[in-house]
């Protein structure tokens, strides 16, 4: 599904940051200023949250600022001054103006990923706090918090009040303390919990068309409904049934968007016994029936084609 929004201070139609990818199937981005004073502590350039295409693939060895991604979904691979690690949900890495790096996802299983761009006087060092300054990534657990944290840089980079940028380099240094206080350091093993969490996950993230239950995710893992509820409730910040959904409904807004598909249609294709039910789950998810997404969409679109 594309997520092209409005976006807040934004350049002109067609006339993105050239250091902006446009290797991508679906977009959520955001403009606050780019062009940072440099005497400025810290300032939020930008950011957004992305899913590659199947080609995507980025190299630079020059960047205006300094940038901290994050993959939630997928796998890739990440090259940072010459040597390459691999790329999947809960890993972290940040580049600067001099660092070289490439990015490119896998081809079948495409990575979605937050990303914030940074400068100012401290910048450099809240990064080196945080281990990201040392030429290679890192792992971070409960995902879900720093999905929140990126959505809050989202929901706030839109808001365009007075608070705005200081709303925003305050999420900013949330995000790095977090990471400080949620990565998993080399030589540390990732607790046997986390692991089956990850693997429940995947499951669940490969095979969502053919899962309906969290009772089917448990037998699929062998492993017990109460236990992957523990799991999800530990890790995820989310029940894996309420994690299922959010994946079938993301592909049944897909089907209704990209292949314009009936309500009825993207129900039968999903499994849902009826129009009702999914209609009912299509609205828990996204807080509107089905049928009124299209019109959403499409007003949005004509606003943006508008400005």
């Amino acid at each position: 599904m594309k997520e092209f929004s409005p976006e807040t201070s934004a350049p002109e139609p067609g006339a993105e940051p050239t250091f902006v990818s446009q290797q991508v199937s679906g977009a959520r981005r955001y403009y606050l200023d780019l062009n940072p004073a440099p005497q400025s502590a810290l300032t939020v350039v930008c950011g957004g949250v992305e899913r590659m295409t199947p080609e995507y693939m980025v190299s630079r060895t020059q960047f205006p600022f300094y940038g901290i991604e994050m993959v939630t979904e997928g796998a890739g691979k990440l090259e940072l001054d010459g040597n390459t690690f691999s790329l999947q949900p809960g890993v972290v890495f940040a580049y600067g103006p001099r660092t070289h790096h490439r990015i490119w996802t896998d081809s079948v299983h495409t990575m979605r990923k937050y990303y914030i761009d940074i400068a100012g006087r401290q910048t450099k060092r809240r990064l080196t706090d945080a281990g990201l300054l040392d030429s290679k990534p890192l792992r971070v657990i409960a995902l879900h918090e720093f999905v929140e944290i990126f959505e809050s840089l989202d929901r706030e980079a839109r808001s365009d009040s007075e608070w705005t940028p200081d709303v925003c380099r305050s999420l900013a240094e949330l995000l790095m303390l977090k990471i400080r206080q949620r990565r998993v350091g080399e030589g540390q093993a990732i607790s046997r919990a986390y692991d089956t969490y990850r693997r429940v996950r995947d499951e669940i993230e490969e095979n969502y068309m053919e899962l309906r239950t969290a009772e089917d995710v448990a037998a699929k893992c062998d492993l017990s409904p109460i236990h992957v509820s523990r799991l999800f409730k530990r890790f995820g910040g989310v029940g894996a049934y309420q994690f299922l959904l959010r994946k079938k409904m993301n592909h049944a807004a897909e089907l209704l968007i990209e292949e314009r598909l009936l309500v009825k249609e993207v129900a039968d294709r999903l499994g849902f016994s009826d129009a009702f039910q999914f209609s009912r789950a299509f609205k828990r998810v996204y807080g509107i029936p089905p049928k009124e997404l299209t019109k959403v969409r499409s007003a949005m679109r004509a606003s943006v084609s508008d400005d």
